[in-house]
């Protein structure tokens, strides 16, 4: 992340020197290049050597070591560095074969398996597999939605990628982030009885182990774990050394030899071997105390001190030692073990985890087969007797061959044998038939006895067999073959000498037998004759066999080969090369052993430049054929330099932690915490040198983009303060003054890396990620931040800090998210790589559009701000005011390519109102940005576009009016006509569309809110007036007859006052607190307009009644017409049978009435107007026959006018009722006048005309079905 500053360089020559002497201390060669140890932390040791692999674990370059050196200087730098390493490893073996010191700490927290970019990818296929509904998870929508918002959001973010890339993130990261999302979505869930929200979150979760776990069984665990996955458990002593050997690249059989040489399994030796590095040690502090040669310290007084302390250090160590009680096995090393099913992978455990084998383990089943071909040399007895053979394996059943003549003694008859003997012996015989009347057996003529293995001749020979001392058959012999399969299970066998330690005690031929009794377990087995059992076995488990040189000593085998393991070393030969070679290969394949042994003519052939060797190297190659390790093991802890070693130790073990399977963040494993601190305590590593290669280590590391826990940073950087300052944590008093400098170096890197950290806070501590970093990271800050650890800091001081990381931040997260949106491939404008002929050929719908997908993703990333790195606020209350300044400055940024895309918009353009909504409804809800120097911004320039924006459509919704009504045909459209619902529809959306803004200033919004109400009225009465001059002209147009049917067109008219009289209550309502407070002005201009409407409409109706009473005027008593026309019924009548006026006047008005009701009852929407309507008709029409009527009080009406008024009035009341109309208007003072008067002039017409034909008044209230 950050480049390695000169102080790095300046270190890297130190450890060069340093390198040298300590290269020079172990008894090197006199020439020492500097080990390159600097580059050879970039490569990670756990990959470059493993147990047993490549000797140079984390190696320089090649390209680097080789620039200006030819091969033997390269060659000799490594064979330094392969050295040291070795020297290390031998104060590291006995540190974990002996340690009394420290023990593995078992309050650790335990770290979480690591994801890789594999799994990451396989993780992402399972949430797509879930989305696309390809898995049996069955989940409601709300689930779907969440698991779509983090597979889109968190597993596909290339900082997640990054993130996993670096090794700091483990599955349970994954699931605290779907965790921490999924808990916002289900409070805002509503209630749902008898299902809680933590029900809900529980099933979410299970549902998403589901989805994470995808098909695997996890009932399937391996069989054999690797070192990696059980460093987080408390390891044995073999695991310790198996990991340490990844860790500083040594291989196993250098291991073996060292841990044979230094005696590693005698605890007398080791603790021997401490008390003679104690005495050292205190020699050493004389020696240092006689001579007065002192590291140079900050003050003189510090010398006498430093004395004291190393003093005192080697007494507490003594009397640690002393401590220990004296027993057979050592210390106890109370180190809990893996069971055996968990720990295969380490087969060289020891003893006491050796699984020990019987004898009755190792045996063997052979199969034999014996084929008797015939016999030659046969003359003692005549050609034509009998003769046979028997054949048998000791100590098994005989066999018997077909009978055949002396003169042709030939069978190929095959016997089949099992035997458990891997050294069999087979008998076979000849006899023949004895004639004699008394012999009870045959006669045997000679006998072979043969020893087969498995490795002996399969196909058929011819064997001399014995006879008996009066035979005449000295030549006799016998053409037989003898098959010995060799078992699955047996995998070499044959004759060597040998001599061990345990077994095998005298040097001497034997029978040996290569036996795999499971696949893990082999075993070398000496059989005698005749003998299932092994008389001697050894397990091959743990053991490294390997070409010897002959060893003069011993006589008997010329090619030497040994096997060799921890307290045991065994010697074999053989007596030809081919066979040794056959058995260290097999050997070789049953021990297991990474380290492959090559015979010694081979080597040479490995190294075809061996010519062009330096001397020294190849001197020291022949003595590592020979497993010569002595300068290593005698070498004098004293005198060399611990605090170079440890340093190199303690970065190889760092190296290979972090590259293990384990999300550690930089913290060891319990394992490597237990040997670094035995080491420190063991060679006097002082604890502040310690802790600070710690933090330049870890430093390092963070800044090539590894993750490592604030929190570490922590502890190491307040123990040096600690120490520096004079607290002393560990009880040294003494401070150097190169721990002093490197203390200040250490600081100023620190602080910068942090305030770099903080500056990158979205890209180092991804979503949260590691949890509690951003807080620790902080916290840490300000503690580096203080001159000493006494005086705090001042809070300014740190919030000014902070604040300058926060406004580099804007500065980084706005970049890289514009980079981001180029590499999406939506945003041409940016504010940083702007490029004015892109800017210019973009077309300012195309501009508008990238902005705005800009602005969406610069919510987002606020958004994930305050979702993720909140935790600030633990750390500091300040914190969240910091990171509104940190927004507005990322707003700010934002501001340039938002104005710039705005500039480029045409006038009267009203696209750019989206962005306006995207951007404020993000700031309104956030109280600390909410009406900020952005959010004003954003306002001034779109307060003129609002304002613009309303001036026109109103200026539009006036001319709509005015053309809609000029064209308007009255034609129904939903609720009312075409232009009355495109003017509310209108008026509607303008007043949502400027609601939806959301304007955040009060004033501003109040007055756009009483303009457009203000608008709506004036609209909404230019409407009603139209429509009812409208109304007028076409009522005016209407027939007055009984013709007359209201025309749609009106029906519409009056919907559009009723359609008005609703949304007025909508579009012209002002908040005017508790109470809804409206226009009254175009609520009185619509209730009057409906008023006079309703009225127009009865006036027309009451005009047509009047024609028909009209009509009915012409049989009025005494007029001329009236004596004409009964004059002229009552003459027709003498002669013929005259028609008497019938009811078609008072049909056709009922008619007329009842269709008309019909219609406004099904065309008018409003039932209310309806029934004044009605009401008033009914009145108007009663009035108007009353009237009528009263206007004749003098006279007796005509029977036609009788009839005619009795049925209308009888109809109408019966209409008017079932049309809703009250009782109380129904039954009025003007209808019971006009009732009395009809029923009078009805009995009267009765007593004069003889009645009125089946037409009266009577029940004219009830409802019955007439003609």
């Amino acid at each position: 992340m950050l480049d390695p500053s000169s102080s790095e360089e300046e270190s890297d020559e130190g450890l060069e020197e340093e390198s040298r002497d300590v290269l020079a201390a172990a008894g090197g060669s006199q020439r020492a290049p500097p080990a390159p140890a600097r580059e050879g932390r970039r490569e990670a040791p756990g990959r470059a050597g493993g147990g047993g692999g490549a000797a140079r674990p984390g190696s320089p370059s090649p390209s680097v070591l080789s620039e200006g050196r030819d091969e033997p200087e390269r060659q000799l730098d490594e064979e330094q560095e392969r050295r040291i390493r070795l020297q290390l490893y031998v104060f590291v073996v006995r540190c974990i074969a002996y340690p009394f010191n420290a023990k593995q700490p078992t309050d650790m927290a335990r770290r979480q398996q690591k994801l890789n970019k594999q799994q990451l990818q396989l993780l992402k296929e399972r949430f797509q597999a879930f989305l696309n509904g390809e898995t049996q998870i069955v989940a409601d929508e709300a689930f779907c939605n969440a698991v779509r918002s983090y597979y889109e959001v968190f597993l596909k973010s290339d900082r997640v990628a990054r993130m996993v890339q670096s090794g700091g993130c483990s599955a349970n990261d994954f699931r605290e982030v779907f965790k921490k999302n999924i808990e916002k979505r289900v409070r805002s869930l509503p209630e749902i009885d008898g299902l809680s929200k933590e029900t809900v979150l529980s099933s979410w979760i299970a549902k998403y182990d589901a989805i994470y776990r995808g098909e695997e069984d996890l009932c399937k665990q391996p069989n054999r774990m690797a070192l990696s996955a059980v460093s987080e458990l408390i390891l044995s002593k073999e695991q310790l050394y198996e990991m340490f050997q990844q860790i500083l690249g040594i291989k196993k059989l250098e291991h073996q030899l060292l841990y044979n040489a230094c005696q590693l399994d005698n605890a007398d030796e080791q603790a021997a071997q401490i008390r003679r590095e104690l005495d050292g040690r205190l020699q050493l502090a004389e020696k240092m105390a006689k001579e007065r040669k002192f590291p140079k310290f900050i003050a003189k007084e510090m010398e006498n001190m430093y004395i004291e302390e190393l003093r005192s250090s080697v007494n507490l160590l003594m009397a640690n030692l002393e401590s220990l009680p004296v027993s057979k096995g050592g210390p106890e090393f109370k180190l809990q073990k893996l069971k055996r099913s968990q720990n295969s992978a380490f087969l060289d455990i020891g003893d006491e985890n050796e699984i020990q084998l019987s004898k009755s383990d190792v045996v063997l089943s052979f199969t034999l087969e014996i084929v008797i071909m015939e016999v030659q040399g046969l003359k003692s007895v005549a050609p034509n007797r009998i003769v046979y053979c028997t054949m048998e394996v000791e100590g098994g059943e005989k066999l018997q061959t077909d009978q055949a003549e002396a003169s042709r003694p030939q069978w190929g008859t095959q016997g089949d044998f099992t035997t458990t003997h891997p050294r069999p012996v087979v008998k076979v015989k000849l006899f023949t038939e004895s004639t004699g009347v008394l012999a009870l057996e045959d006669k045997e003529l000679g006998r072979v006895i043969l020893y087969p293995t498995s490795n002996s001749s399969k196909s058929a020979e011819l064997h001399r067999m014995m006879v008996p001392k009066s035979s005449q058959d000295s030549d006799l012999k016998i053409k037989l073959a003898v098959r010995m399969d060799k078992p699955p299970h047996m995998k070499h066998s044959g004759y060597l000498y040998a001599l061990g330690q345990k077994v095998w005690k005298r040097w001497k031929k034997r029978y040996f037998v290569l036996v795999q009794v499971s696949q893990y377990t082999f075993a070398m087995c000496s059989y005698r004759e005749k003998k299932s059992e092994p008389q001697e076995l050894m397990q091959l488990e743990g053991y490294t066999v390997d070409y010897t040189d002959p060893h003069p000593g011993l006589q008997g085998g010329q090619m030497f080969f040994n096997a060799v393991k921890e307290g045991d070393t065994v010697i074999f030969a053989s007596d030809d090369e081919q066979d040794r070679i056959l058995w260290v290969q097999a050997m070789y394949r049953a021990t297991g052993q990474s380290y492959k042994p090559v015979p010694a003519i081979q080597t040479q052939k490995v190294n075809p430049k061996g010519g062009t060797l330096h001397a020294g190297a190849q001197l020291h190659a022949d003595r590592f054929q020979k497993h010569g390790m002595d300068e290593f093991i005698s070498a004098s802890p004293c005198k060399l330099d611990h605090a170079f070693l440890f340093r190199i130790l303690q970065r190889q073990t760092l190296d290979h932690r972090l590259n293990d399977s384990y999300s550690c963040l930089g913290w060891f494993s319990p394992g490597q915490v237990f040997v670094l601190d035995e080491y420190c305590a063991r060679y006097g590593v002082r604890g502040c040198h310690r802790h600070l290669c710690y933090l330049t280590e870890l430093m390092e590391h963070s800044e090539s983009g590894a993750v490592v826990d604030p929190t570490l940073l922590h502890y190491s950087f307040a123990f040096c303060a600690s120490h520096v300052h004079g607290s002393r944590p560990d009880g040294i008093g003494t401070v150097s003054m190169e721990e002093k400098d490197r203390f200040e170096e250490i600081k100023e890197r620190l602080s910068f890396l942090l305030e770099n950290q903080i500056s990158h806070f979205r890209y180092c501590f991804p979503f949260g990620r590691p949890e509690g970093a951003l807080k620790a990271t902080l916290s840490l800050l300000e503690r580096v931040l203080m001159k000493d650890i006494a005086t705090p800091i001042p809070a300014e001081e740190v919030k000014k800090v902070v604040r300058k990381c926060l406004e580099k931040a804007a500065l980084i997260n706005y970049t890289r998210l514009t980079e981001y949106a180029k590499i999406e491939g939506q945003v041409t404008l940016f504010c940083f790589v702007f490029d004015t002929e892109t800017m210019s050929q973009a077309s300012p719908a195309r501009k508008l559009e990238d902005v705005l997908h800009l602005a969406e993703l610069c919510i987002e990333v606020l958004q994930q701000n305050e979702e993720h790195h909140a935790e600030g606020r633990e750390a500091f209350a300040w914190w969240p005011d910091l990171l509104a300044e940190h927004a507005e400055k990322f707003w700010a940024l934002f501001t340039v390519d938002m104005d710039t895309a705005l500039e480029a918009q045409p006038q009267d353009s009203w696209d750019s109102f989206p962005l306006f909504q995207l951007l404020n409804n993000f700031l309104r809800n956030d109280t600390l940005l909410c009406n900020g120097k952005f959010h004003k911004h954003l306002q001034e320039i779109f307060v003129p576009l609002v304002v613009r924006y309303v001036d026109l459509m109103e200026s539009s919704i006036a001319q709509s009016i005015h053309r809609g009504f000029e064209q308007e045909t009255w034609q129904p459209v939903n609720n009312g006509s075409a232009t009355s619902e495109d003017l509310f529809w209108k008026l509607d959306a303008l007043q949502m569309f400027v609601f939806d803004l959301h304007w955040p200033e009060q004033e501003f919004a109040h007055h756009l809110e009483q303009r457009l109400k203000l608008m709506a009225s004036d609209m909404i009465e230019a409407c009603v007036k139209r429509t009812r001059t409208a109304f007028e002209l076409k009522l005016q147009k209407a027939s007055k007859t009984t013709d007359l049917r209201i025309p749609a067109s009106v029906c519409t008219m009056l919907n559009v006052l009723v359609d008005a009289k609703k949304q007025s209550t909508k579009l012209c309502a002002l908040d005017g607190g508790q109470e809804q407070q409206y226009h009254s002005k175009i609520d009185d201009l619509i209730d009057s307009t409906v008023k006079e409407i309703i009225s127009m409409l009865v006036s027309k109706f009451v005009a047509v009644l009047e024609g028909v009473l009209s009509k009915l005027s012409r049989y009025d008593e005494g007029t001329f017409f009236s004596s004409i026309l009964s004059f002229t019924v009552k003459a027709a009548a003498k002669y013929v049978d005259v028609p008497k006026p019938g009811m078609d006047l008072a049909d056709t008005y009922i008619m007329f009435v009842r269709q008309n009701q019909d219609i406004l009852r099904e065309k008018v929407n409003e039932e209310m107007y309806i029934e004044k309507l009605f009401d008033q008709w009914y009145s108007s029409s009663m009035k108007v026959i009353c009237v009528w009527l009263a206007d004749r009080l003098d006279l007796q009406l005509h029977i036609y006018q009788l009839k005619t008024l009795i049925k209308i009035v009888k109809k109408t009341y019966r209409d008017f009722r079932l049309q809703g109309v009250l009782e109380g208007t129904l039954n009025s003072k003007t209808y019971d006048t006009l009732h009395r008067r009809l029923t009078v002039e009805e009995a009267t017409a009765s007593v004069s005309e003889g009645g009125l034909q089946g037409i009266t008044m009577k029940d004219s209230d009830e409802e019955e079905e007439e003609g």
